[in-house]
């Protein structure tokens, strides 16, 4: 089989056991579960190293970029980790969502997981995109640089206190929208007319608001490489861990608010980097460095604030 096809099996089969095994009930996920499976999928992703030092040894990927598999490794690790980081911002927005259209806690990990089917297409779409642009267009690295940089002053500008979130005003003028709930059901009737429920409501808000991510984030990911297979992989593993990762921090994410902070920088840095990648070239061992230390930072003073309140 193709490296492509392995991948794509290996994730259909992580959703498969994610939904029919560790989720058969629509039942409220505990702190406790939500470790096991933040573990399980990063467990999942760091396995994957294996299969992906394979596929280069073997020369079974088109390498467009003549990586080596241990910098194939190092670049997909290093990918990872970026786009965890950078998932970090989604994960408050994940929230306020939730608490704006007053989604229950047994229907919030069915939500998600619909999102990320969702998010596997978007996202692919907009990587090849991404990748057809900063291969055909001299200096598209640079324009990414600057979008990037763009948007990491936009969030450090944004107001602490958070506002609730609707549903994008484009989709309220096309479809008749409700926030009311009828059970596990994203269309019900209410006096006669066929409307959509909070549920459906809540869901397409989370998938506008990851592709607005995903325009960051992929962007981002260029910065270390522009393999088509590595960037892709290492975005969809960081997006599967996502739902449990935000079941995990959900009770936590007022503590870590410090992280934004964080997150600004790693933006900051991966600008900085494709927009100098013409003249030199930062290595991946100060990039992982670089990330680790500005999350560890952003932890630990988020949990020094959080001792002092």
């Amino acid at each position: 089989m193709t490296p492509w096809i392995v991948l794509i099996s290996y994730l259909v089969a992580l959703l498969l056991i994610d939904f029919f095994i560790l989720h058969k009930k629509d039942t409220v996920t505990t702190v406790k579960r939500a470790i096991f499976e933040t573990i399980f999928f990063i467990t999942n992703a760091l396995l994957f190293t294996g299969l992906l030092y394979y596929f280069y040894d073997k020369g079974l990927v088109e390498n467009v970029t003549n990586l080596t598999p241990t910098n194939a490794v190092i670049k997909y690790l290093t990918g990872y980790i970026i786009e965890l980081s950078l998932s970090v911002d989604n994960l408050f927005v994940i929230a306020i969502i939730f608490t704006s259209f007053k989604i229950p806690l047994k229907f919030q990990h069915k939500l998600l997981f619909l999102g990320i089917l969702g998010a596997i297409v978007f996202r692919a779409i907009l990587i090849s995109v991404g990748i057809v642009l900063i291969n055909k267009i001299h200096g598209m690295s640079i324009v990414f640089g600057l979008f990037l940089l763009f948007t990491a002053l936009k969030m450090l500008k944004k107001e602490a206190e958070h506002k609730e979130i609707e549903e994008p005003k484009g989709l309220k003028r096309l479809f008749h929208f409700s926030k009311e709930f009828d059970g596990e059901k994203y269309i019900t009737r209410i006096n006669g007319k066929r409307v959509f429920t909070a549920l459906f409501g809540a869901l397409i808000t989370i998938e506008f608001t990851d592709l607005l991510f995903a325009l960051d984030s992929i962007p981002a990911i260029f910065a270390v490489t522009t393999d088509p297979f590595i960037v892709y992989s290492s975005n969809i593993f960081a997006i599967m861990g996502l739902r449990s990762l935000y079941f995990f921090l959900s009770n936590m994410l007022q503590k870590f608010v410090y992280l934004k902070y964080s997150v600004f920088s790693i933006l900051v840095f991966v600008s900085l980097k494709l927009m100098t990648a013409s003249w030199f070239d930062i290595p991946e061992w100060f990039s992982l460095l670089f990330i680790f230390i500005s999350l560890a930072i952003g932890i630990y003073i988020s949990t020094l604030k959080s001792k002092e309140a």
